[in-house]
């Protein structure tokens, strides 16, 4: 008698396959608006200058990852997946950010209030093409 080895083989090998082509995506997804100068003081470093990144790439966290302060510091990849006018999020570029600020306290006004999270002008410039209020994220903490 004959055993059946060679359809579970096939059977392995295609879900192999299958796997691979499978894209998984552990990050989260929200929304991001930007804000400018002045941005000092800051809710979690105050006045100290030396708390920004030498590339800028520096944001506020919105009341969704603030977790009572803890989030400063913390750094996040973060990429627009979308926005509503077409042409905004620059293609396949994500950008590391630095959490320095609480957005709803931050000293200069988002475009746009309850977003996620709030860019630096860098930061949001780093990721889209075109000037909007706010864009539709893809992020993950690093």
């Amino acid at each position: 008698m004959q055993t059946q080895q060679w359809p579970v083989f096939q059977l392995v090998s295609c879900l192999l396959i299958l796997s691979q082509l499978v894209y998984f995506s552990y990050a989260d997804v929200g929304t991001a608006a930007q804000y400018s100068p002045p941005y000092l003081p800051t809710a979690c470093y105050g006045d100290d200058q030396t708390q920004f990144p030498s590339s800028n790439l520096f944001a506020a966290a919105g009341d969704g990852i603030w977790d009572n302060g803890a989030s400063c510091g913390r750094q996040y990849l973060v990429r627009c997946i979308s926005a509503s006018q077409p042409g905004t999020c620059v293609e396949d570029q994500t950008i590391q950010v630095k959490i320095v600020d609480y957005a709803p306290t931050a000293q200069s006004p988002p475009s746009t209030q309850s977003t996620t999270i709030v860019l630096s002008e860098t930061a949001f410039g780093g990721i889209t093409n075109i000037a909007v209020k706010f864009i539709n994220i893809e992020f993950q903490q690093v």
